[in-house]
């Protein structure tokens, strides 16, 4: 939402012409209301952001493997669920 807690709204021309100005601000947050003839009818908000990785280890202390994560046992049963057994 803006600043002052007014959404900004577009009607429905502006909003085709402006799309991707429009997606480039819900990106950074805002909400934007698209309306024709001056009555509002749709929403765009900013879904949950991704998860930004900066490189190798990011998700270090966040996984837990079991000690037998990479046993010939499991191994098979995953071949096995994706139909990948000989």
């Amino acid at each position: 939402m803006s600043s002052e807690g007014i959404v900004p709204q577009f009607n429905i021309h502006d909003a085709k012409t402006n799309l991707s100005r429009i997606i480039d601000r819900v990106e950074h947050g805002e909400e934007i209301i698209i309306s024709r003839a001056g009555t509002p009818v749709a929403k765009v908000i900013p879904l949950h952001p991704r998860v930004k990785r900066t490189g190798r280890g990011s998700l270090a202390g966040q996984l837990v493997a079991a000690d037998n994560w990479d046993s010939a046992e499991v191994n098979d049963s995953i071949a096995d669920d994706f139909g990948l057994a000989p």
